[in-house]
């Protein structure tokens, strides 16, 4: 299984060129299920790809009482991949101090912010993140149901005030498959403790594809068709690929 998710990253990675011969790549791990296939999978590639990249998996502590990360170390260490956390107040400030009524939003901003800081406290440019095939829908049903835009992340982008680029590698692979993997290799999920999580416009989404898809099987393939299709800005292909 682990060389089918790898297999999906790879050909992603390569329909939009998001990697550059032999540099550094900083590997956003929370500890969620995404997170860990992400690593997992771009461990396994790191082998075999041709463009000989490097791995540093980082971890962002939000301030959330009650989460460890020390897992995700050692399933670093398995891997041979250095790992670095770095705390920050995100929680306290988004909670206690502007008691947000819309935390998500700020919450993302500042998360952001504090992940390019890392990487770039740590010399490097580019950041993977662990958005997968469903995310993707999502986001851009959000963006149609709840903004009346067309509007969908890019695979690739460069965050010109911080000179960091995200790459999302994992937009190939679906959430059941990442679900499945994560089970059979029994890897150990840090919780989030998040008092939003759960409760957001998301998971609405979620739940109105659940239902879409109990008459219309395919429907998450259409609309990430229709996604690649338009294209969104973004979303073309690389002439390489």
């Amino acid at each position: 299984m682990l060389d089918k998710i790898a297999g999906q990253v790879r050909r992603c990675i390569d329909d939009y060129n998001m990697i550059e011969q032999g540099e550094e790549i900083a590997l956003g791990v929370s500890g969620g299920k995404d997170s860990l296939a992400l690593l997992c999978a771009m461990a396994s590639l790191q082998k075999y790809h041709p463009k000989q990249i490097k791995l540093h998996a980082v971890t962002l502590d939000m301030g959330i009482d009650g989460m460890d990360f020390t897992s995700i170390t050692e399933l670093c260490k398995e891997l041979d991949l250095p790992h670095t956390i770095t705390r920050s107040d995100i929680a306290r400030i988004v909670f206690d101090e502007r008691k947000e009524t819309n935390p998500c939003s700020l919450c993302a901003k500042m998360r952001r912010a504090a992940l390019c800081n890392m990487v770039t406290e740590l010399g490097i440019k580019k950041i993977a993140l662990a958005h997968h095939h469903d995310d993707a829908i999502e986001t851009f049903l959000l963006s149609l149901i709840y903004e009346g835009r067309l509007h969908c992340f890019q695979p690739v982008t460069y965050l010109n005030r911080t000179d960091v680029t995200q790459i999302r590698p994992m937009l190939y692979v679906n959430e059941k498959a990442i679900i499945n993997f994560v089970e059979k290799q029994n890897l150990t999920i840090v919780h989030n403790l998040c008092p939003m999580n759960g409760v957001s416009k998301r998971e609405e989404i979620k739940t109105l594809l659940k239902t879409l898809s109990l008459e219309h099987k395919d429907i998450k393939t259409k609309v990430f068709g229709a996604i690649q299709r338009l294209p969104l800005t973004g979303w073309e292909q690389s002439v390489e690929s």
